[in-house]
């Protein structure tokens, strides 16, 4: 199997959790935030949604100057899951694109002449593509429970879905 394999199955499964958790952002709260420096609801749902596609097109060649990164607020949950499903399909493309030798080359991302991140291409796309993409997703867990949204179950049961019993 190639390296390209495991990431694109990790990514389908994972697909499936965060489809049900964009569907449940409430339209109505996208404004909303928690607190003064979070990002909104809008912001954060759309990031996550965005995740995937935009950290592999990142992946495809290093960079030598530090992204800009300015984070749109979405405007409706139609928004929201047609941009996971471009999202999800620009990954599994780029990922589909790279065999096992383009993985293992170095990505770089550097500022000001300086090495700022370097690691294998699979080892971006493991911490950011996913990783990254996880810790946001359990993000929008809490903002679901604050809003009072019942909270579907990702790893095991929460006190909204008891998916194994």
């Amino acid at each position: 199997m190639r390296i390209a394999d495991g990431l694109i199955m990790e990514l389908e499964q994972e697909a499936t959790t965060t489809r049900r958790q964009l569907e449940r952002v409430p339209a109505a709260h996208l404004t909303w935030r928690p607190h003064p420096k979070s990002m909104s609801l809008g912001q954060l749902a759309l990031h996550v949604a965005e995740t995937p596609g935009r950290v592999a097109q990142l992946a495809a060649s290093s960079l030598d100057r530090l992204p800009q990164f300015q984070q749109a607020e979405a405007t409706s949950t139609k928004e929201l899951l047609d941009a996971f499903d471009a999202s999800i399909a620009a990954a599994k493309a780029a990922l589909n694109g790279w065999d096992d030798a383009a993985m293992m080359q170095t990505w770089t991302m550097s500022g000001d002449g300086k090495t700022i991140m370097s690691m294998p291409r699979v080892g971006l796309l493991r911490a950011i593509m996913l990783n990254h993409w996880y810790h946001h997703r359990g993000q929008i867990q809490v903002y679901l429970r604050l809003l009072d949204v019942p909270v579907p179950s990702v790893y095991g049961p929460t006190a909204d879905e008891m998916p194994f019993m």
